[in-house]
């Protein structure tokens, strides 16, 4: 065997439940280090509740001194139809969708279902497609002419923010951020000047800094320039999860992926994860589906996935940014 022939389509509830909730949701949904809303009605739009302060009264007296109600916002996820298309030689998509089955423990090499082949080459298309829903929502930009320009990510929404000083923002070039303690020093600057709101969310365990792979690495530096024993256990087997006063470090990876865009190369973001808001939608676009088939003329094996994605960051002022001049 040599081919995969049969064609698979998923629509409907099996497009949701098969394809696309497996990789926005629970463990999956978590790695993205994000807020995922999957499925919901278009326009997507997230309420955020702004609850009224000192309702404590003294009670002395009968009545009612409730007061006004507690104020509501919205905020309009814009949801853009979108299309992946991959292609592979029928020789090369056998051989890595052969390779995906050969590495299970509890198959029969000799007796391939047709389940098994369908469940590899599902996660061979899904592995590609979450990692490029990842990539364009941090660097997207629908105003490029190539690249990932299927929607507007993050970075540009504070780009633009920054620059119409809705958020507090810096600079700094690389050969100062390489001296020892920089780094430290760059996280205290966007604490200190994160505002109280955000500073105030801290207890709620959701504050996060989001930051390009370098500031990942001279940050394990300073590390590792600590005198002690844990400092050097942690340089031989490495740490599993850095945290700055109790705050999580995530590496976004990016690595190339900001090569050739008008973003900076090196950033640290601090703010709140459910801030940034990814949407995903499969249900109401007509034409989404997941599709992949051999084309016999081309000896080519071919996917396709149309769906609708779009993010935001939904308060500004909850956003402290540092970024390489």
């Amino acid at each position: 065997m040599s081919l995969l022939e049969n064609v698979k389509q998923y629509t409907g509830s099996d497009l949701e439940q098969i394809f696309f909730r497996p990789m926005l949701t629970g463990e999956s949904a978590l790695d993205l280090g994000v807020r995922v809303l999957y499925n919901l009605p278009t326009p997507t739009r997230v309420h955020l509740w702004d609850g009224q302060r000192n309702i404590l009264q003294k009670f002395d007296a009968a009545g009612w001194k409730g007061g006004k109600a507690a104020k509501k916002y919205q905020k309009t996820i814009p949801l853009s139809p979108v299309k992946a298309e991959l292609g592979f030689s029928a020789a090369d998509y056998f051989s890595m969708v052969y390779e995906k089955i050969a590495a299970r423990a509890d198959v029969n090499m000799d007796d391939l279902s047709g389940t098994e082949l369908e469940q590899a080459e599902t996660a061979l298309f899904r592995q590609a497609l979450a990692e490029n829903i990842r990539a364009t929502m941090w660097v997207g930009d629908t105003a490029a002419t190539s690249g990932y320009n299927t929607f507007d990510g993050f970075l540009k929404s504070i780009a633009a923010a920054d620059t119409s000083g809705a958020i507090y923002s810096d600079t700094y070039s690389s050969t100062e951020i390489a001296a020892a303690g920089k780094v430290v020093e760059l996280f205290d600057d966007l604490w200190q000047n994160a505002g109280s709101v955000l500073q105030g969310l801290k207890g709620e365990g959701q504050l996060a800094f989001f930051v390009t792979s370098d500031i990942c690495y001279l940050y394990e530096k300073y590390l590792d320039s600590k005198g002690v024993d844990a400092a050097y256990t942690d340089a031989v087997n490495g740490r599993q999860r850095l945290t700055y006063h109790g705050i999580p470090v995530i590496d976004v990876r990016l690595g190339n992926y900001l090569t050739g865009t008008s973003y900076p190369q090196s950033f640290c973001l601090l703010t709140d994860r459910r801030n940034l808001v990814l949407a995903v939608n499969t249900s109401e676009f007509p034409g989404n589906e997941v599709r992949m088939w051999y084309n016999p003329d081309e000896m080519e094996n071919r996917q396709r996935a149309v769906f609708m994605a779009g993010c935001e960051v939904l308060d500004e002022a909850l956003v402290a940014y540092a970024y390489s001049a």
